[in-house]
């Protein structure tokens, strides 16, 4: 039995929560997974999962154990890639992940130049408007937009959304556009609700915070840009949602005098996974991508 092949399923099998999951991953059977475990479990005298009929759960010495593995593991793995800095070939699968409206405005576009310039990197772009679970799912890099509540995380910020307050000009001939942020608490707000605080509007840098409340929220962006479009109300948006919109008339910006919060932009990767040469070349060429675009650029990308 090789150790450190064995230590490392165990660690899949913890990950996935499953034998056949890892077996389906791996190319191979559930018995084969099984018995590789029960090996492990063999060489180190003692049960590291508590096997039912329904669920595996870690024994106390399991948990140990995978803490353990994971910190070996990442170890080896920086070892490795210390060896081999500079001789890696930016080369292979690449599977990112996104919320659907970023993905499509922002990242498919870009995504030409990038295999232009690594036409051996094969991308799988992955859009959902819900955080993904980046092991289960086998994710090399996400791209997050918003404060990040996962600090495990690998993460590196590559850029910034500014945020723009508008309405449509239908909505603003109903309602007295607001003077100033207090006034938004009287208004019909449009609320993205995949933020944490997605019901308190922040501007300039925290000094005006109001409490605003509407009769319609989503948690997709373009979802929200067609409910203003609609004249149903405010919203609190992405600047690149709107550029067209906005030099054809179709919104106006208001509370012009007032600067909203911007989010940060992160790439994330899963913890304790050495990036690959190809991960690390696909978030470079977004950190650079997005600091020469004056709506996401940041103070210091790099």
């Amino acid at each position: 039995m090789d150790t450190l092949e064995a230590m490392a399923m165990f660690v899949r099998v913890v990950e996935r929560g499953s034998f056949s999951a890892v077996a389906r991953e791996l190319g191979t059977t559930q018995p084969t997974v099984s018995k590789q475990i029960g090996a492990l479990e063999q060489r180190l005298g003692g049960r590291l999962i508590a096997r039912s009929t329904r669920q595996l759960s870690l024994t106390d010495e399991g948990q140990r154990y995978y803490q353990q593995c994971r910190d070996i593991l990442a170890a080896v793995d920086n070892a490795e890639h210390s060896f081999q800095t500079g001789r890696e070939g930016v080369a292979g699968p690449l599977r990112i992940a996104s919320s659907v409206s970023f993905g499509r405005l922002q990242i498919a576009p870009r995504l030409r130049e990038f295999v232009q310039r690594y036409p051996q990197v094969t991308i799988d772009l992955r859009l959902s408007d819900q955080n993904v679970d980046l092991v289960g799912e086998g994710i090399d890099a996400a791209i997050r937009i918003g404060e990040l509540k996962d600090s495990t995380l690998i993460a590196r910020q590559i850029g910034l959304t500014r945020r723009l307050t508008v309405a449509s000009p239908e909505y603003l001939k109903r309602h007295p556009a607001p003077q100033e942020p207090a006034d938004l608490a009287r208004h019909n707000c449009i609320l993205f609700n995949l933020l944490a605080r997605f019901d308190t509007w922040t501007f300039d840098a925290g000094l005006h915070q109001v409490q605003v409340q509407g009769n319609v929220r989503s948690n997709n962006s373009e979802a929200i840009r067609q409910m203003v479009l609609s004249g149903l109300g405010i919203s609190l948006s992405p600047s690149w949602l709107y550029g067209e919109d906005l030099d054809a008339g179709r919104v106006v910006q208001v509370l012009t005098g007032y600067t909203p919060s911007a989010l940060p932009i992160h790439a994330v990767s899963p913890p304790n996974r050495r990036q690959s040469a190809r991960v690390r070349a696909f978030v470079d060429f977004l950190a650079q991508a997005f600091a020469a675009d004056q709506g996401l650029a940041c103070a210091d990308p790099f």
